[in-house]
């Protein structure tokens, strides 16, 4: 089962991703960790992701891919994986179809976790992380046991800078720009399904186990 998860920022779609991830007994996979996974190990791949980095660039999507199929080689991706936060745009997309179909593979679903704007941007106001172990807690949803007090290290909780509303409406016009595309690739390909993210989590995730199959 090749799933794709696809989202706003802050729609939760890492939360399902990891929830389907449990449940179906197949890896989560971020680009994030595949590139620091890469560049500690000091592989090839990481080397060559790592000049990109630290000039503050983008790794070219030919890379990304290449970094992404080679995850796809591990043991634990033999049922499948759930891919979040990759492809971001049509070309990703495109390389990766191309990547899988050389191996006679394919996308099963594209899952998007559809949250309008306005909820996001509440939700992520509401976001609070400690800066000393980054645990991380939201003002309604899961409030400290004391106010502004981590429960975990005891240090301060803080509002982070991208989680500000001018800075999640920067964040939701980039996605609208560059991913929200990907709806029309996957619904072309009839891989795409629609979930309503703004319902309980559970509730979201019982919508895609439906989708899935139990």
């Amino acid at each position: 089962m090749k799933i794709i998860m696809l989202g706003a920022p802050g729609a939760g779609k890492g939360t399902q991703a990891k929830r389907i991830a449990d449940k179906y007994h197949i890896p989560h996979i971020s680009t994030g960790d595949i590139f620091r996974a890469n560049i500690k190990n000091e592989t090839e791949l990481g080397k060559k992701a790592k000049t990109y980095m630290d000039q503050g660039l983008l790794v070219p999507d030919e890379l990304t891919v290449d970094l992404v199929m080679d995850r796809f080689k591990n043991p634990d991706c033999a049922n499948g994986y759930v891919l979040d936060g990759f492809p971001r745009t049509i070309p990703q997309a495109e390389s990766l179809d191309a990547a899988l179909a050389e191996l006679d593979q394919k996308i099963d679903y594209a899952i998007n976790v559809d949250v309008p704007d306005e909820n996001i941007v509440n939700r992520m106001s509401g976001r609070r992380a400690c800066l000393s172990c980054g645990a991380t807690y939201h003002t309604v949803y899961i409030p400290t046991k004391v106010e502004g007090i981590c429960d975990r290290c005891g240090d301060k909780i803080v509002l982070r800078d991208d989680d500000t509303p001018d800075t999640v409406n920067k964040r939701l016009n980039v996605y609208h720009e560059q991913t929200q595309p990907l709806i029309d690739y996957y619904t072309a390909k009839n891989v795409l399904v629609d979930v309503d993210g703004t319902k309980d989590m559970a509730e979201v995730f019982d919508a895609i186990v439906e989708i899935l199959g139990a």
